[in-house]
């Protein structure tokens, strides 16, 4: 996806507002947030749009500019302009899109399996029981937790799934590989409210590689199918 004229407009005003005098308009901390995961995550960063509810709670309304636009908020300004692993502070100071939310890229440094915020708090602890490696766990505000997997193993969910037996039952997983993105903290997703770690990742530097998916989907599955999360996702 390129620039929405929207978007165009958005990147413009924000640039221009950001060499007036004065405060700049980006929220305190998310460029230190950007270079973190840049420069020592080694992970790729998106400027992402955002997103408002009205006082109604009603439909979230987009800074791309479109009415209809499917993901308010939880989308690239523009999918071919990334920050890239390694780029230092001074660089994400000079390149970043002030007011922008944080989104990373998946199925590059590494995918993510999706699953509900439940199940999730009650998978950690049985895994940890269990000496399994967990890697990085986003929790999203609008129910949902982002487990941060080996790059290319979430292909395999189909399948591990049915050999697991759980073929024919729908359980509430799904994996986000290439051309997908999350929201990061401290950024709001959707105008629900902010992402922010339920496993934060480590400070050991270079970070350890995530874990494969296959290593948490029994326990995920199984508080998935135990709890009334059995719709799929959409």
């Amino acid at each position: 996806m390129g620039f929405t004229i929207g978007g165009l407009r958005e990147i413009r005003e924000q640039r221009l507002a950001a060499r007036r005098p004065g405060p700049r308009p980006t929220p305190a901390g998310i460029p230190t947030a950007v270079a973190e995961y840049t420069g020592l995550r080694g992970w790729d960063v998106t400027p992402g749009a955002r997103a408002t509810r009205n006082a109604r709670g009603g439909r979230a309304a987009c800074s791309c500019g479109s009415a209809h636009c499917p993901s308010p908020g939880a989308h690239p300004l523009d999918a071919a302009f990334t920050i890239p692993a390694g780029a230092t502070l001074d660089r994400v100071c000079g390149d970043w899109v002030p007011g922008a939310s944080v989104l990373l890229p998946t199925g590059r440094r590494f995918d993510i399996l999706d699953a509900p915020a439940h199940a999730a708090r009650r998978a950690l602890p049985r895994l940890e029981r269990l000496g399994l490696r967990t890697g990085p766990v986003a929790l999203a505000p609008h129910g949902r937790a982002w487990f941060f997997v080996a790059p290319g193993s979430t292909a395999e969910l189909p399948v591990l799934l049915r050999r697991l037996g759980w073929g024919d039952t729908p359980v509430d997983l799904r994996g986000l590989g290439p051309g997908r993105h999350i929201t990061a903290p401290p950024s709001d997703h959707g105008g629900h409210g902010p992402v922010r770690w339920l496993r934060a990742p480590g400070l050991e530097t270079p970070a350890t590689p995530p874990p494969v998916t296959r290593t948490l989907l029994a326990a995920l599955a199984y508080n998935c199918a135990s709890l009334p999360c059995l719709a799929l996702h959409p």
